[in-house]
């Protein structure tokens, strides 16, 4: 299974590096990508290196994506490739992941519109506004979704998508028409 995380500079440092150590532990291909590759910073001070440039990314190349939250959602939100990639993810049912302001950039893409979502407090009126219900929860699941608000909720949202991750690996393959 390979996961895309998306982010850019800015990122809340816990956010994207818990995601990304947990499923590469559990034995998981995770790509990052960003505007381009290479290093990318955390609002406290992390770096990491993100692999794959935004423009060559092809969504159907992967299963699931992670949208971790700080100030890198806000730029993100404003690229239509981003935009496009997340619409894919959804179109196709494929688990997505978004914790504190990642919400923000599935907002900007228009997924939202029906669905129970959470998000950092400052971020639910712009949830509501997109038509999702908001519910404050350390973790709100809604079909292929997972939600969080805060650092403090990886726990919760890292068992939560862990487990959306196996129901999804573990349905058999539909046969070919």
């Amino acid at each position: 299974m390979k996961i895309l995380i998306l982010s850019a500079d800015g990122f809340e440092d816990s956010e994207l590096l818990a995601p990304l150590v947990q499923l590469r532990e559990a034995g998981l291909h995770v790509d990052i990508g960003s505007f381009t590759t290479g290093p990318i910073h955390g609002k406290h001070g992390a770096n990491t290196h993100a692999s794959r440039a935004i423009a060559e990314i092809r969504p159907e190349d992967y299963d699931a994506l992670v949208l971790p939250g700080g100030k890198a959602p806000a730029t993100l939100r404003q690229d239509a490739q981003v935009l496009a990639l997340v619409r894919h993810f959804f179109a196709a049912g494929k688990p997505v992941a978004a914790i504190c302001h990642g919400p923000q950039v599935l907002i900007s893409a228009g997924v939202l519109s029906g669905r129970t979502a959470t998000a950092y407090r400052t971020v639910a009126h712009e949830l509501k506004a997109a038509g999702a219900q908001y519910r404050d929860a350390d973790v709100v699941v809604d079909g292929n979704l997972v939600t969080s608000r805060t650092p403090a909720d990886l726990p919760a949202f890292l068992r939560e998508f862990v487990t959306l991750l196996n129901t999804v690996a573990a349905k058999p393959a539909r046969p070919a028409a």
